[in-house]
This record gives structure tokens, sequence and C-alpha cells, in this order.
């Protein structure tokens, strides 16, 4: 008899489970109400179906039977209405969150519906609301990404136009004869020659500031002494201090390891020092230094610059800044550009820069991890 009795019930269970899993098949585009509404309806139904067929064939007879069936068919209606009712509340929370996400603002500040709502859906919410917090992180960074490409296309329009202008003018008075002396005409042709290097110079720094731009920088690290690093930068630029009159002087341990890549590292403390003799005074002096702890290797460039103004500091190394109400730039100032690379060189070694004022001028410093072996 039990054994009949689970028979006939998993059977009619059975079937009745494939035809809900159907129809929930040919509704899984329809609102999860309905949905809810078929689940609720194919389990009243499957235990209907047991009951009332073991109540028909085996178990109770008259009186009894029809009350059984009565209270079945009862607890069935009120197991659909509260399906109904919760299907209706989840239908309603969903409507509310999209209503929500509908109603979000040119601005992206996403604001959660409010009252109570299912846990899934508040999950949903708060995923919502960190993805908004995201997307408006990421158009500010646009936004600011693209003031500095505007910035730097007014800087490099100008910086091109005056040396180009110069240049013309040179070469038109060399072509109609104006000038014919040996000595202006060779003062004439070294003055091409440096605006001509000056604007390589400055192509050179643009292709690197896109390549830093486009996440296109390929770095080769190694193992490398900053003492070594250090003696390159500074024998790079001693005939530029000579020149400006401006003492450099380098102080590293001998054995100062970091894993990084030489050239674009070297580039990146290059830039750091030339910035720092161009705003040093003649008979000022420029420092280089190297530190470590156990985790952390910083190089740091002080100079005599007369010091930043504070509201400038945080803007020191956007695209194209020139502090000139701090730093006023002469004949031999760049485009902007050198430090903006230097940033993006040291955050492409997992690294971090920074600037402060101190002194008679300010010190700009690198943070490195120190050398490990390579991943």
């Amino acid at each position: 008899m039990i054994l009949q009795i689970i028979a006939v019930t998993a059977g009619l269970g059975l079937v009745i489970a494939v035809l809900g899993l159907t129809v929930l098949w040919l509704l899984r585009g329809r609102s999860i109400g309905v949905m809810l509404a078929v689940v609720a309806v194919v389990t009243v139904a499957a235990t209907l179906a047991g009951v009332v067929a073991i109540t028909m064939e085996m178990i109770i007879d008259g009186h009894p039977k029809d009350v059984v069936l009565t209270v079945v068919a009862i607890a069935g209606l009120v197991g659909i209405g509260v399906a109904l009712v919760v299907a209706r509340q989840v239908v309603a929370a969903s409507r509310k969150l999209v209503t929500a996400v509908e109603e979000v603002p040119a601005t992206l500040d996403f604001t959660p519906p409010q009252g109570p709502l299912p846990a899934e859906l508040r999950t949903i919410a708060h995923a919502l609301d960190q993805a908004y917090a995201r997307l408006r992180a990421a158009r500010q960074r646009e936004q600011a990404l693209e003031g500095a490409r505007r910035e730097l296309v007014a800087w490099v329009s100008h910086d091109l136009r005056t040396p180009l202008a110069g240049m013309r003018a040179m070469v038109e008075a060399l072509e109609d004869g104006v000038v014919d002396d040996t000595a202006t005409v060779s003062r004439y042709h070294n003055q091409i020659r440096l605006e001509v290097d000056r604007l390589a110079h400055m192509v050179d720094d643009l292709f690197e500031l896109s390549r830093i731009h486009a996440g296109a920088l390929r770095l080769s690290p190694r193992r490398v002494g900053l003492g070594d690093l250090v003696a390159d930068a500074l024998a790079g630029v001693e005939a530029l201090a000579m020149a400006k009159g401006v003492r450099l002087t380098g102080d590293t341990p001998p054995v100062l390891p970091v894993y990084a890549d030489a050239a674009e590292l070297g580039r990146a403390l290059r830039n750091l020092v030339v910035n720092a003799i161009r705003h040093t005074p003649q008979d000022g002096a420029v420092v280089v230094r190297a530190t470590a702890d156990d985790a952390t290797v910083r190089l740091s460039v002080a100079d005599a610059c007369g010091g930043i103004p504070e509201d400038d500091l945080p803007r020191v190394f956007d695209v194209a800044f020139r502090g000139e109400a701090a730093r006023t730039p002469g004949p031999d100032r760049g485009a902007g550009l050198g430090l903006a690379i230097a940033r993006g060189i040291v955050e492409a070694h997992e690294g971090a820069i920074a600037v402060v004022n101190e002194g008679p001028g300010c010190r700009f410093e690198i943070s490195l991890p120190r050398a490990a072996s390579p991943a």
C-alpha cells in the first residue's frame, strides 16, 4: 500500500513538474511575478493531485473524503493567493528599482529606492550604486584628461609657432640675401639648428606622453643600482647645469638596488633634474639623493626655485602645467611635459611621485618598491 501511494504521488508530481517547467520555459521572458505564480501553482497542483488521487482510490470514502478534499482545495487556494501576493511585492520592488535607474540624472547620482527591498534586489541596488560611483569617477577622469588635452594643444601650438616663426624669418633672410656676412649667417644656422633640436625634443616628449596615456608604455624591468642611475642622469645634464651656473650634487649609497626599466626610470629622473636646473637661479644648487628602507627606495631632487604656491602643488604633474607665478620661464623652458612624463613612468613602475616645498625651493621625490626577484 505504501509503495502504491508513493508511486502514484511521484508519477503525478513528475507529470505536473514537467508541465510546469515547460510553461516556465515558454514564459522565460515574462515578469518574475508570473513565473512565481506558475511555481506556486505547480507546487499546489502537485500536492493536490497526490492527495486527491489517494483519497479517491484508496484510503478515504464518504463524508471524510469530502472534508479532506475541501481542506486541500482551500489550502491550495491560500497557497496560490500567498504566492500571488509575494509575486506582486517582488514585481513592485523591481519596478521601484527600475524607476530609480531611469531617473538617474546626467550627473550619474544614483538614489536607491526608498523602503524595504528583498535581499537580492537590495544587493542589486548596492551594486548599481557602486557602479554609478565608478562611472562618475571615470567621467571625472575623462573630463580632466580632455581638459589636459586641450591645454596641451594650446601650449604646444604656442611653443611650435614661436620657433617656427623665428626659423622662417631667418630662412627668408638667408634666401633673400638680407644677411650675407659670415658671422650672422653662422649665427642664424646655429640658431636654426638649436630650434630644430628643441622641436625634435618636444615631438619626442609628445610621443612618450601619448604612449603613457594610451597604456602602451612597455617596460623591460631588471635589477639596477640607483647609484649608476643617478650618475648617468647627472652626467646627461651636466652641460645644462654648467651653462646655467647651477651646482649639481649626487648623494647615493653605492649599492642600492631597484627592479625597474633603467632607460625609462632614468628618463623620469633626468626630467626632474632638468626641471630643477631650469628653475634654479645662478649659483644655486640641485641635490639628488637616494634613500631606502626595508620595502621602499626613494629618489629625491631638491632645488632652489623659491618654492611653488600651495594652490599649484596639486597641479605640478598635470600635462602642460607651468607654475609661472612661482617660476618665471626662460628661453630654455620646455613644453611643460617633463613632469607629466615622469609621473607616468613612475606610476607604470607601481611607484609614486610627489613634491613639497622645502628649504630654498622644493623637493620632488620618487618612491619605488625595493628590488626583489622577478615574478
